[in-house]
């Protein structure tokens, strides 16, 4: 299924009522989920102590995160996950890196890859530059248009 399908689903999911949305095209199957606003995740409510006094909703977490994480950023061209997977910072285990800090990169030229629904997807330079910031460490996941590498 192409990209631009996927984050338009992603985007009818965030506009829509729908906790979740599955979609199948061919043998291809794309299923989307999602807490409710203001709902409390289920893991988080049955975590706390019984006896503990009540505590106001927790904010949602993207609004928690997104200030810092903007505000932390150096200047230059921030490039975003295109989509939910886990990043890889080098083809296969053991290999180098494709890009380091203090990197020139043209645009095109591969920076990682997220795994996504076991297909590998190559993460490309918008820009050429120096790789300022490597903001992702290898194997961790990563959710669509996170902040991964800054580039000036």
């Amino acid at each position: 299924m192409d990209l631009r399908k996927i984050k338009k689903l992603i985007d009818l999911l965030e506009e829509s009522n729908l906790a979740e949305l599955e979609i199948k095209e061919g043998e291809e199957v794309v299923r989307l989920s999602r807490v409710p606003k203001g709902a409390v995740p289920v893991a988080a409510a049955t975590a706390a102590p019984v006896a503990a006094a009540p505590v106001a909703a927790p904010a949602p977490v993207a609004a928690v995160n997104e200030a810092p994480v903007a505000d932390a950023l150096p200047a230059g061209h921030v490039v975003k996950a295109p989509m939910v997977g886990t990043f890889y910072a080098s083809a296969t285990p053991g290999t180098p890196a494709f890009v380091k800090v203090g990197q020139q990169v043209k645009a095109g030229e591969t920076l990682g890859i997220i795994e996504a629904m076991k297909m590998f997807n190559q993460i490309e330079a918008d820009v050429a530059g120096t790789v300022q910031t490597i903001l992702v460490e290898n194997g961790q996941p990563v959710e669509f248009d996170e902040p991964m590498f800054v580039i000036a």
